[in-house]
């Protein structure tokens, strides 16, 4: 790869960016509801796979970590970081399961699930929205590429604007640590008084 490609890809990243700020109101109302469900005692679940699963990792200890602020752990789960689950069900079930069996057992109305996902054709993406939405949670996507089948199966979806899968999984990066900061800040002096 040359400087001419590099410069290329860089090019390309930033023009998802600035494409990208059309996404600002969405996730600042995503981030609303974070802090809403947070303080009605609820959680959060997310996953993903490959570069997508290590994205939902990332998510979910930002929010029991910290972001930026000492605050109370807030609650989220990754169902990517249990290998010995993931594999469990893999076997027994099948690869298209390992969400949708993790969420029907955790996930409770008033509960967020998050699931990432490049493309929006993961099957097991889609099981997992699926058995969300039947345990009555909320589902959010974060997705590129146009959003793919995962649209029609979400409350709610930010769809990056671009249709190559790295330069999409470092917008997610961004709008991830966008939420963690609307979520952080909030959690640090909350109106309710709770830390």
């Amino acid at each position: 790869m040359g400087s001419d490609d590099l410069r290329q890809y860089l090019s390309d990243h930033a023009a998802a960016v600035r494409a990208s700020e059309a996404l600002l109101p969405d996730v600042q109302r995503l981030g609303q509801l974070l802090c809403e469900r947070f303080a009605a005692g609820n959680k959060l679940l997310t996953f993903g796979n490959g570069g997508s699963a290590a994205d939902a990792q990332h998510l979910a200890e930002e929010l029991i970590g910290r972001f930026l602020r000492d605050r109370r752990p807030l609650p989220a789960i990754a169902l990517t970081s249990d290998g010995t689950a993931l594999t469990c069900i893999a076997n027994d079930y099948g690869f298209a399961d390992v969400f949708a069996r993790q969420v029907t057992a955790l996930a409770k109305p008033g509960d967020l699930v998050v699931g990432i996902s490049t493309s929006g054709h993961s099957e097991n993406v889609l099981r997992g929205f699926r058995a969300a939405a039947a345990n009555g949670a909320t589902t959010i996507a974060l997705l590129g590429r146009g959003g793919g089948k995962a649209l029609a199966e979400v409350d709610h979806a930010l769809v990056v604007p671009s249709e190559t899968a790295s330069i999409v999984q470092e917008m997610h990066i961004v709008v991830i640590h966008m939420l963690c900061e609307i979520v952080d800040r909030w959690a640090a002096h909350p109106a309710d008084g709770r830390r």
